[in-house]
Order: structure tokens, then sequence, then C-alpha cells
């Protein structure tokens, strides 16, 4: 964590908060052209764990570390937490997967924290020490996470084992605001296209005797810039504690609740007539949620410090989804039969199609599902929608502390720490899949017929959707770092051993066997890493490191690990056969100076080989499949970066190469590819790029305050193509009428533009527009089978014809991003 002395001050001083000339500048080496001499020297102490401790100085650390104070992250720029990290951090980039400002992927480096089940999880996400990630799944909901209180961010790059499990990619560690060092009370309201509206509102305050108290709410509502798009959000976070010179102490609340619409991934031909268009819905996610932390640390003497905390969570997580039933797609639907009209008749239905009928003159509603859940007639393949709901409910809670020993040994500076952890979790989770049709709006109605088991396949198999599970899982960790400087060298050797048990046990079918998800797991793990600084000058640092992290499979991964039961999430597991740990290798080396004392640089390499790497192996073109250990994945690039000020303006510039690709040939499904094979499968080679990976990802932002009270800032986001999920050989090659779509997306540049304006020292305006040109554009992609026409009818031939399709059409889906926005709103401080 960010010590307070060097957490205020704005990202360009503190990452370029030193004060010698770097050797050798050339002669427009930026100054202050007022004649300002250069900034004094500060130390940036960067916490080593997610614990409070004593921390080291950045240039001690061998690792590109980056860092956001409190006002970067809820800026007016940024609408919330991811949106800050994508704008302002290096190697960051954002999948919208769901199309929802609460719910993207956020990846760094190539490693992902989604809030989507079954993603694979390869960044951890800490809020003042608390693992956020859930127990099931490694999920991080963004919507939980109380934005308006962030006072630090720093990203923790590489596999460092001190973050514990899961940190593969890195780290991001958040701390959160306390009265003494944020007093007084203040409400921002904003209001915005598509029927944004926002309020915040905070107060802080302490007192002579070391007492102090936070407290902050924020309201969110919006209508969605997509159909049927309505999102609300409320946060309520609070902190008590108190103080002195060697002792602190803190309780802290927050509790959060959201409901949230996602209408994820459209086809692109509709896409091109309406980018706002979904191609099923309702996509809605419930989550609701309580965190309670109690964290202190002690200065037992000069040299000892003591640091803990204790914590207990609670997660609720409701979903309903209306999705297309792909066992539909090559039925005729539309015309009931003879029988069929005869069984509506019966149950007094009336205004179904009785002769001359066709999926032209009478598309909807689907009088044929309803008139086979009447006959009890294969409802299974005659119903086109499907309405999937889950409920999770997640109770969590451990305890962490550590000791941090600073002092000399055989005279050299030398910092100690050494800690332990425990947390524990369990998990109830039930899902079930009700059969409907679709309406012209593509919502999904439902009807009186479940995936149960009742119904069967066209191999005689049960259609089997529900789940109910509960899962524990234990995790006991100790960890230990030790730094020892030797003049300007700073060398550092840290590790951590973790044991996890995973304990499943089925409430449908227990007692293991085939298709039960009983299971008992264990799971065990030393993880290394080494590292150097050489601090040249006062102006410039050299650094190199090692690291291992590792994952373990989750309950959700275990339960959907057999190909001969394949699961189709996040509506089903099924059979549950062994998958290792997840190990990644982490290599990375660079330098970070100063030109001129006013601007920073930094340039680095890395490299991550992850052995064991977790997929989601599609299994058929309808979406089921099941998770499998693939051989070798790497993520290797490099970084450079560029902030500083000059005069009225401070600008930063990242960039980074990013080359992602499989390191060992592969067999995975892949029927909606139009190079899979007669079985749907498609062969992966080494060097194929992992899909969803962009390889150039490039930033800049702009301040510039033309007057005291009048700042303008502007900024653009770039980032190449990449290629869809599904494509992973890069092979698929449209043919126009069976498969549709590029399998991969194009390259976009967006730009941003805001304005703050000070009318008075406690009142300030403020106005934001992104996506200032009104760029169409995508940042995910994925093949697929359709049920739809680029017209939103839905893909049947009428029944004389025969009733089947030619053929099922595959297409390349998209992840849309939002058009031209506009959001303004005031902020007044009280005191």
């Amino acid at each position: 964590m960010v010590h307070r002395s060097t957490a205020r001050p704005r990202l360009a001083t503190m990452v370029a908060a030193v004060a010698a000339t770097w050797p050798g500048a050339p002669a427009w080496a930026l100054d202050d052209p007022a004649g300002a001499t250069a900034a004094p020297h500060v130390v940036e102490v960067i916490g080593l764990t997610p614990l409070p401790g004593v921390g080291l100085a950045r240039e001690k650390i061998p690792a590109n570390v980056q860092t956001l104070d409190g006002a970067e992250v809820s800026g007016t720029d940024g609408a919330n937490l991811p949106d800050a990290l994508n704008r302002r951090l290096g190697s960051v980039f954002v999948n919208d997967i769901q199309g929802n400002l609460f719910q993207p992927d956020v990846s760094f480096r190539g490693f992902t924290a989604s809030p989507l089940l079954g993603t694979p999880q390869g960044l951890s996400v800490y809020l003042d020490g608390v693992r956020i990630n859930q127990p099931f799944g490694d999920v991080v909901s963004w919507d939980l996470i109380p934005r308006a209180v962030i006072a630090t961010v720093h990203l923790m790059p590489g596999s460092n084992p001190l973050f514990g499990l899961n940190t593969l990619g890195g780290a991001i560690a958040l701390r959160t605001r306390d009265g003494l060092h944020d007093p007084g009370t203040s409400i921002q309201l904003q209001a915005g296209r598509y029927g944004r509206k926002d309020v915040e509102v905070e107060h802080g305050g302490g007192n002579a005797r070391g007492w102090h108290c936070y407290v902050a709410g924020t309201g969110y509502r919006e209508d969605g810039w997509r159909d049927a798009s309505p999102s609300r959000l409320g946060q309520l976070f609070a902190k008590v504690g108190w103080q002195d010179g060697r002792t602190e102490i803190a309780l802290s609340a927050a509790h959060a609740r959201s409901k949230l619409t996602g209408n994820g991934l459209q086809d692109g031909r509709p896409l091109e007539r309406d980018v706002a268009s979904i191609y099923t819905s309702p996509d809605q996610t419930r989550n609701r949620s309580l965190l309670l932390n109690l964290a202190g640390s002690q200065q037992a003497t000069d040299g000892v410090q003591l640091s803990g905390n204790l914590y207990y969570r609670r997660i609720r997580t409701a979903t309903l989804n209306g999705d297309m039933n792909d066992d539909a797609f090559d039925q005729a639907v539309y015309q009931p039969g003879a029988a069929e009209r005869a069984a509506l008749a019966a149950a007094g239905y009336t205004g179904f199609p009785t002769i001359g009928a066709n999926a032209a003159n009478t598309p909807f509603p689907s009088w044929r599902c309803i008139a086979n859940v009447l006959l009890e007639d294969e409802p299974a393949e005659k119903c086109n929608g499907l309405l999937n709901r889950s409920d999770s409910r997640q109770q969590q809670g451990g305890a962490s502390a550590q000791a941090t020993l600073s002092g000399q040994i055989g005279g050299r500076p030398n910092q100690f720490v050494l800690g332990a952890a425990f947390d524990a979790s369990r998990v109830d989770f039930r899902q079930s899949a009700q059969y409907g049709y679709l309406n012209p709006d593509r919502s999904v109605t439902p009807v009186d017929f479940f995936a149960d088991g009742s119904a069967f396949d066209d191999d005689g198999a049960p259609i089997d959707a529900r789940v109910d599970l509960r899962g524990r899982t234990r995790t006991a960790s100790v960890f230990a770092s030790d730094t020892v400087s030797i003049d300007a060298l700073d060398l550092t050797l840290s590790g951590r051993y973790n044991r996890t048990t995973v304990h499943n046990r089925d409430r449908i079918q227990p007692g293991g066997g085939p298709g039960s998800l009983d299971g008992d797991h264990r799971f065990s793990r030393f993880n290394p890493a080494v590292g150097a600084t050489w601090t040249v000058s006062r102006a410039l640092n050299l650094y190199a490191g090692y690291n291992e992290g590792s994952r373990t499979p989750t309950a959700i991964e275990l339960g959907c690990a057999d190909p001969e039961n394949p699961c189709k999430l996040p509506n089903a597991m099924a059979g549950d056969p062994p998958l290792r740990q997840v190990v990644t290798k982490t290599w990375e080396g660079g330098m970070r100076g100063t030109l001129g004392g006013n601007a920073h640089l930094s340039a680095g390499a890395f490299r991550a080989d992850n052995v064991d790497d977790i997929l989601f192996v599609a299994d058929d073109a309808a979406g089921f499949g099941y998770f499998r250990n693939v051989g070798r994945t790497r993520r290797q690039g490099v970084e450079l970066g560029l902030d500083g000020r000059a005069g009225a303006l401070s600008f930063s510039a990242h960039y980074t190469y990013l080359d992602a690709t499989f390191r060992s040939a592969e067999l995975l499904g892949g029927e909606a590819n139009s190079s899979a094979d007669e079985d749907g499968n498609i062969a992966i080679r080494s060097g194929d790029r992992i899909p969803l990976v962009p390889r150039h990802v490039f930033k800049a932002r702009a301040d510039w305050q033309l007057t005291p009270a009048w700042l303008v800032e502007a900024g653009v986001l770039a980032v190449s193509g990449a290629t869809a999920r599904g494509n992973e050989n890069g092979a698929h090659e449209p043919d126009g009428t069976y498969f549709v779509g590029s399998g991969r997306t194009s390259g976009r540049a967006v730009f941003d533009l805001g304005t703050t304006y000070e009318s008075a020292p406690r009142l300030r305006f403020f106005a934001q527009v992104d996506n200032l040109f009104d760029r169409r554009y995508a940042t995910a992609a994925q093949l697929n089978a359709t049920g739809l026409t680029p017209e939103g009818t839905f893909i049947a031939r009428p029944f004389a014809a025969g009733g089947d399709n030619a053929s099922v059409v595959h297409a390349t889906f998209f992840a849309p991003g939002a058009p031209r926005t506009l959001r303004a709103g005031v902020r007044y401080a009280f005191r």
C-alpha cells in the first residue's frame, strides 16, 4: 500500500519526483518556463503485501509498479474504477463482453479480472487487505467496489507470490479513505445521456485524540445505451478508527446492491443496422453484498511493525438470462401441425395460424412451442427460447497477520516481512432452465416446461440444466520477503506457500459417479520470487526479477471438467475429473528515470509463461463444453511510459506491445469455425494467438490549466484488433452463407474530452464527452451459431418444406462499444 505521505499528489508528480537531471539529458528537457526550481526529491513508498506495512521505496521494487491517487480514480473523465484503470494505466485494456459499464473484463498484460462466471481469472484484487475475488469462480464484481471512497490504487505486475492465489499476471491493491486524511463534507450530482443520473455524498472528520470517522454513499441509475438495458446501483461505506503515534486501528463496513442489465454479444449483421440492438433479453444480474473489515497496525519497537486484519464477507447473486434454445435452430417452429392446432384449441388458445401460415407471415409467437408443451411432445426442440436462472450465496471470512522488521544485517540496511493468512468460504449455488419462445423484441416468454431431465436429446440422454451445489474452500498461507541494500544495489527474495482444499457436494445427484458434482480436491504449492534493482543515479533506476504464481481450479471448473458430460456455462456443470493448478512464471526487467526533473519515463520487457492453463473447450456450436488443462501459453511484450509537466500542461502516454500465444499444439472444439473438421474440432499450433488479446495498446492524456479555475482534459485510447473466441487457430474464413463475419475485431482509436471549472473555492462544475467522434467499434468477439436473420427474425423453414434447415448459420458476435455520451455535473464542498 502507498504510505499516506505520498498518496495525495497527482500521478505525474508521484512517479516523476526525483530532483536531479538525468546525466546527458538534452537541452529540450522539460523545465518550468517560469524558472521555478526542480521539485524536491520525494520517496514513494509501496507496500510489498496487501496488508499495510513499512513498505519499500519504488526504486527498491524489481517491477514496473503503477499508481493512481483518489483524484485520478474518481475524476470526471472516468465513470467507474475499471474505466479509470483503462484510461490511465499502461498495459490495461477492457473488453465489454456484457455491454454494461459495471461488468467489463479488465485485462492487464493479457490476464483478466472478470465478473463472468467461468472466465479464466488471472488478476487478484484487494480492498484494504481483503481479497475481492469471490470464492466461487474467482470472479470480480466491479459494481460491489465503492469507487468513490478509494484513496489510492497500485498495480503490482507479474506473478508476485506475496499477493496470494490467482496473482498470475498482476495484483490490484486498493486503499480506502478515512476521516483524518479526508476531512470535510461534499455532495456531487451528475446527469447524462441515456437517462444517466448519479449522486455521491461523503463526510469525514477526526479529533485531536486520534478518533476519526468517514462515511460515503453512491446512487446510480441509467436506461442504458442499448435496447432494454436499464441498471441501478447503490453503495454505502463507513469507517471508524483511532490512531496515535504508534498504533492504528479501523473498522470499516461496505454494503452494495445492484440490478445490472448486460445484454452481451450481438450478431455483427444486426449491429451494422442498429448498434443498440441486442440478441435476446432479459440478461439481468442482481448483486447484494456486505463486507466487514477490522484492520490494525502497531509499531511495537523502532524496528518492528505488526499489522493484520479480520474480515467477513457475504454476497448474494441472482441472474436471469433470456437465451436462444440452440436445439431449436434446425426446427420449423412457426407453424403448428394438425395435432398441435387441436391441442391449442382444446386448451382455449386463439389466434394461432391454421392454413397457409409460414415464417414470413406468422413469425411470433412460437405456437408450436406451446402446442408441444401441451402434447408433451419434444418441446425441448420446438421451443426456441430459454430462461436461465441462477442463485448463489457466498459467505467468506478470514484473517491475516504480518510482522515487518527493519534494521541492519552485516552493516547493510535490511527489511524482513513474515506473515500468514487463512481464508474460508462456503458457497450455495443453484441453477435452472425454463423453456419459452422468442418475441418480436427478442425477449423470451416462458412456458410451463423445464430442462429438469424430463426431456431427452437425439442420443437419448436426459436434458438437465439443474445445479444444486454446496461447496467449501479453505486456504492457508505463509509468506516471507527479505530485502537487503548493498550501496546502490537492492536484492529481494520472497516466497509464499499456499494450501487449498475444495469440498463440493451435489444435492441433486450425491454420492459421486458420472454426472455428480461431489468431489474433494487438495492443492498446495510454494511460489518463489527473486529480484534486484540498481540505482545508477537519482534520475536512473534499473530493475530485473523472476517470480512464480499459481491459481487453483475453482469449484465451477472442477464441476465442469468431464468431456463425457459437457456443460453450458453458466447454465450447468457436470462430472469432475481432477484439474491441475495453473502455474505462471514471469521474467521482467527494465528502467525508470526522469528527464529534467519534471518528466518521468519507463521502459521494460516481460515474459509470462503459463503451465497447465485452464481453458473452456467448446464441445459443439450450441455452446456446450468443459474445462481442461492445456499445455502452455505465453504472454510477453514491451512497455513504454512517459508522463510529466510543462508549465500549465501535464501529460502521460503509455504504449504496450503484447504477444499472447499458445505454446503447445492443442485440439479444441470449434464447430462455429469454418476450418473445423468433421468432428467440430480445430487444431491449435504453437504460436497461434490467444483470442481477445490485442497486439498493440496505446493511450495518452493531457491536462491543460487554461486559468487557475479552468482545466481542460483530453485523452485517446487506441487498441489493435484481436481474434475472436472460437477462432483460436486464426483460420476462420467466412463463406457469406453458413459462416458469416470475420472472426476478429478491428482496431480502434477512441477519444474523450472533459473540462472542469472552479467557480468558487467550494463549487466545481464539470462536463465529459466520451467517444468524442462517435466511432463505431467492438471490444470483443466470439464465433457461435445464430438463430436469427440479420433482420432479427428466427431462422426456420416452413413446415411444408420439411421442417429442417439445410444448415445452421454460424456468425461472428461482437461486443459493441458505447456511442458518443455526454455527462455533466456539479460538486459542492461544505467545508
